[in-house]
């Protein structure tokens, strides 16, 4: 179960966010920043949720940047989002170029705020692996290559793949190439926001412009400027958003909601989906301009089960020696198992499998049952004989469950579907 940690002075604002998220995973509650650091050595949260201001009157954010630089030096980091009663561009900045990667303003839409933890969820990664795309087989050095390319320019990328193939990693290492470096960058997950919020969290909006606008807040669009925002999961934005996405791109401005006065913006956009590549080209699902203005290069990023077992091998010692912090073993059996397993969930999944072995193998030599993977579909790639289609749907779904622990949203990403298309699934074979 995720572990999520909240440092909040204000016991309110902490019990209302711990009762949000309890869904989420197991949360923790901490109110003194003396409080962090055993906090985070003992729970070893995924995510953390940290208030920028620990003094009455104060509104600089400067305790909470200092706290925020203190967890990015640590091995363990978790994804941190930080939150603040004062939506200044300038802090959320700041806090993004030291490492958070989301801001959310107080007081917030429960969903909001649900929507936010989850995206830091799916996307945590250990700083160590950030920015690092390993492998050394052909198409992971063709990919590099491009990205070396491409990255220097302002061009607009697209970057495509299965769930868990490392997208999000590809767009860092876009922006670590670009002139726009010091610049932050910002990650949206547009499959995880609602629709009602998706105006308000690109463009922003005027405090009073709907029910819980207490208070006026930056859109994505503004708090990136000068660096990149990265639109994960594009796929899913409903279509009468992505009329006002492409408006936003062609104008290079953006008009918060609830004002009728446009903002211009210098953001280099990159987006993200694992929506098949011919699915794009679908008017009824993706708009054509929208897709042309979003695909002027378009990187592939291969799933695991391509990238040949000296990939999946490097990549096993190098999350096992993380997790493990001392020198592994796998045994041959378990070695050959885990080259020829076909990887549903690619990296990520990988990453939990070894995350898992290391907290739980009894042994200093790892052996296939550690990595929890058995009761899973068989490691073979190709299609089991004498199972139809309704009957592999279902296991299918229910691997993706298991997977997520019973996360919908993240199972969802693991199956590349939209929630709203795993609850059909759900439903159709009684899960």
């Amino acid at each position: 179960m995720p572990g999520i940690l909240i440092l909040d002075d204000d016991p309110d604002v902490a019990l209302a966010a711990r009762l949000a998220l309890r869904k989420l995973g197991a949360v923790a509650v901490r109110h003194a920043p003396a409080e962090l650091p055993a906090a985070l050595d003992e729970l070893a949260p995924d995510v953390l949720l940290l208030d920028m201001n620990f003094t009455p009157g104060a509104s600089d954010g400067a305790a909470g940047l200092a706290l925020l630089r203190e967890v990015m030096g640590r091995r363990d980091a978790p994804a941190v989002v930080v939150m603040t009663a004062y939506a200044e561009v300038e802090l959320a900045v700041q806090a993004l170029k030291t490492g958070a990667v989301d801001f959310i303003t107080k007081p917030w839409p429960n969903e909001r705020l649900v929507a936010c933890v989850q995206a830091a969820l799916a996307r945590r990664a250990p700083p160590a692996a950030v920015g690092e795309l390993l492998g050394e087989s052909a198409a992971m050095q063709s990919l590099r290559a491009q990205i070396a390319q491409v990255g220097a320019s302002e061009a607009s990328v697209l970057i495509l793949g299965e769930n868990g193939v490392g997208k999000e990693l590809v767009a860092r290492a876009l922006h670590r190439a670009s002139p726009r470096s010091s610049g932050p960058l910002l990650a949206v997950d547009m499959g995880a926001l609602p629709e009602a919020l998706v105006e308000s969290e690109l463009f922003g909006h005027k405090r009073g412009s709907f029910t819980d606008a207490r208070e006026s807040r930056p859109g994505r669009f503004v708090a990136a400027a000068g660096g990149t925002l990265f639109l994960d999961e594009i796929g899913n934005l409903p279509l009468a958003q992505q009329a006002k996405l492409l408006a936003a791109l062609e104008r290079r401005e953006v008009t918060p909601v609830g004002s009728d006065r446009p903002v211009p913006v210098d953001v280099r956009v990159l987006a993200a989906t694992n929506v098949a590549e011919a699915e794009l080209f679908d008017a009824k699902r993706f708009r054509p301009d929208l897709l042309y203005r979003l695909n002027t290069v378009v990187l592939r990023v291969p799933p695991l089960r391509e990238r040949g077992a000296a990939d999946i091998t490097l990549l096993l010692r190098h999350y096992l020696a993380q997790f493990a912090q001392r020198p592994v073993e796998v045994t041959p059996d378990a070695l050959a198992q885990l080259t020829a397993y076909g990887w549903p969930g690619n990296v990520r999944q990988l990453r939990q499998a070894c995350e898992r072995a290391a907290l739980l193998a009894r042994g200093p030599v790892f052996t296939w049952p550690d990595f929890g993977l058995a009761h899973m579909a068989p490691p073979a790639t190709e299609p089991a004989p004498g199972l139809d289609l309704a009957q592999r749907e279902r296991e299918a779904v229910q691997a993706a469950l298991a997977q997520a622990d019973g996360n919908i949203s993240q199972a969802a990403k693991l199956l590349g579907v939209s929630r709203a298309a795993l609850y059909r699934k759900l439903d159709k074979h009684g899960l």
